[in-house]
């Protein structure tokens, strides 16, 4: 496992493992695979329904809490500082922890004009020592610029869509230059086109890797965290087996030609289902 020194000192594992969209009852068996195949990070949210699921993993892992770094999100319903509080409140209780390593913002709501109070509120969670860092989720630049004019503590991570054909390359410099890591969900496009891009599988041909642990590994030498998600047994394990091997730079230069600034996922700027 590769790890990054988050700005508050914190280490935080580079690989890590989603579970979004895996029912509550396959994510215990699903978390537990990824733990046993030495996953460290999991990445939950309220909205994904699967806390529960993933505690009972947890619980049953014999690896101790201190060497996990469990990773929650407070749903776009519960922006507001009270509400943030107290949506906290039911996210570890569900998860059956006394803290949580990661708590993220979901979503910025901009229309809703509460991302700034509901942030205050993680403020105080991470000075009470309930959250060992804080941080934001599909957030843009605009975004973060009013957390930085208008809070104290500087978001350790944005997670948000990133992959070949959404490399974020303006807010990734953005985000490096005030030190705040992203963090790439839906790495592999959801297992989409990219996974059969002409430069990929040549790239994962020349290592002797699949499509998808190159675009791995790609992220990770991007200095990208990375969440992938599988509930397959056999694709958990293929996910992880990514730090065996180096793309070269010339690899990294095809790769970086594929962006093509194409979302399959929400539009920060529109989205606030609740």
């Amino acid at each position: 496992m590769e790890y990054v020194t988050l700005n508050n000192g914190v280490h935080m594992p580079k690989l890590g493992f989603g579970v979004w969209q895996v029912p509550n009852e396959e994510a215990t068996p699903a978390v537990e695979k990824a733990i046993e195949v030495g996953y460290r990070l999991i990445d939950t949210a309220t909205v994904y329904q699967n806390e529960t699921g993933v505690g009972k993993a947890i619980a049953n892992s014999q690896v101790p809490r201190e060497e996990l770094f469990i990773t929650t999100k407070l749903w776009n319903a519960d922006h507001g500082y009270e509400k943030a509080l107290k949506a906290f409140e039911e996210s570890i209780d569900r998860l059956g922890l006394d803290y949580v390593d990661l708590y993220l913002i979901h979503w910025p709501c901009p229309d809703f004009g509460l991302y700034i109070e509901t942030y205050k509120a993680l403020e105080k969670l991470y000075k009470d020592g309930r959250v060992k860092a804080i941080g934001v989720s599909n957030f843009n630049i605009e975004h973060l610029e009013k957390i930085f004019a208008e809070c104290e503590v500087v978001p350790v991570v944005n997670q948000v869509e990133c992959h070949p054909y959404l490399q974020q390359k303006e807010l990734k410099e953005f985000c490096a230059k005030h030190n705040i890591y992203i963090e790439a969900y839906s790495p592999l496009m959801n297992g989409r086109d990219v996974l059969n891009d002409e430069v990929i599988t040549n790239i994962a041909e020349k290592h002797n890797k699949t499509a998808a642990q190159v675009i791995l590994r790609w992220h990770l030498q991007n200095n990208t965290i990375v969440i992938p998600k599988s509930v397959t047994p056999s694709r958990i394990e293929e996910n992880f087996n990514v730090f065996d091997f180096k793309l070269t730079d010339e690899d990294m230069e095809k790769i970086s030609t594929l962006d093509r600034n194409v979302r399959i996922n929400n539009d920060p700027n529109v989205y606030h289902r609740v």
